[in-house]
């Protein structure tokens, strides 16, 4: 399933700054997020752009190794040059960062597999993780983005998000991901506020078929999120006992990972606004 990060179908807009121009390449780079290969035919029909520009624009990102063409297949690939951006940019990235000693912390008091999400436009993407010890675990798939209604991970990012963000997911199109995905704006809605009274989100199957999951909200200093801690595994394993325990630990992780990342006068006044952690956590679905 493919899932764009703007939300919408790109018309060249440039709305996040730039020029017309610039906001073409970053949409054909972007578009990898999705698909990891495309033909100059598929790129063209999900960009809804002209045949010519979009060829141009991946030969001048061929020539910087940005892309490459396997000639055999006539598919387009990311290069070289992007790999090493997104390595340097994932070195840098802050969340994941502050995030990863609680993840593998999380990871040896729960032995499930512990991840580091990034709310990314309308997307959510896994920075990184810690999978579980066990013989049978889930992981997941980092860098590929996701939708926001589906699983714990997305729906505690979603709950936290700028009410434009919400309104523009609830008012769009919630594809079935697995026959557990709420799709309904009206059952989805509650299911929002439930997460933001408890700080935690519960999915078993809603993303992946299987998968039991706990997430809670890494958030900024106008309190709305930037990232989701989540631990996962078979749902088997995934009863009322293990959700209520993980729930308080994801919960006081995320929000010592919020705190790690606020400036310290924004820390010290979060901390006044901070859910106790003390209380079991959250509604499951």
């Amino acid at each position: 399933m493919q899932v764009s990060l703007s939300g919408t179908i790109r018309t060249g807009s440039t709305e996040g700054g730039g020029t017309h121009q610039a906001s073409r390449v970053a949409d054909v780079l972007l578009e990898f997020l999705s698909a990891r290969e495309s033909t100059l035919t598929e790129l063209t029909r999900r960009l809804g752009s002209n045949k010519a520009v979009v060829h141009r624009i991946l030969k001048s990102l061929e020539s910087r190794d940005l892309v490459r063409l396997d000639a055999a297949s006539r598919t387009y690939h990311l290069g070289a040059a992007a790999t090493a951006l997104g390595a340097m940019a994932l070195r840098a990235c802050d969340l994941r960062r502050a995030a990863l000693p609680a993840l593998w912390r999380l990871q040896h008091e729960t032995e499930e597999t512990a991840t580091i999400a990034a709310l990314v436009g309308f997307a959510r993407i896994h920075l990184d993780q810690v999978p579980s010890p066990r013989e049978v675990r889930m992981t997941v798939e980092l860098g590929r983005p996701f939708p926001l209604h589906a699983g714990a991970t997305g729906k505690a990012l979603l709950a936290f998000a700028s009410s434009r963000t919400r309104a523009r997911v609830l008012e769009g199109t919630l594809p079935q991901v697995t026959p557990n995905t709420i799709v309904d704006p009206r059952l989805l809605e509650p299911e929002l506020r439930r997460i933001r009274d408890a700080h935690v989100a519960v999915s078993f199957g809603e993303r992946q078929p299987g998968a039991g999951s706990v997430s809670s909200p890494v958030l900024d200093h106008a309190g709305e999120s930037v990232g989701a801690i989540t631990v996962c595994g078979p749902v088997s394993r995934f009863d009322v006992a293990m959700v209520a325990r993980v729930s308080t630990l994801v919960r006081a992780t995320a929000a010592e990972v919020s705190q790690t990342l606020l400036p310290p006068a924004a820390s010290r006044r979060n901390q006044t606004r901070a859910p106790s952690l003390r209380s079991e956590g959250g509604k499951t679905t």
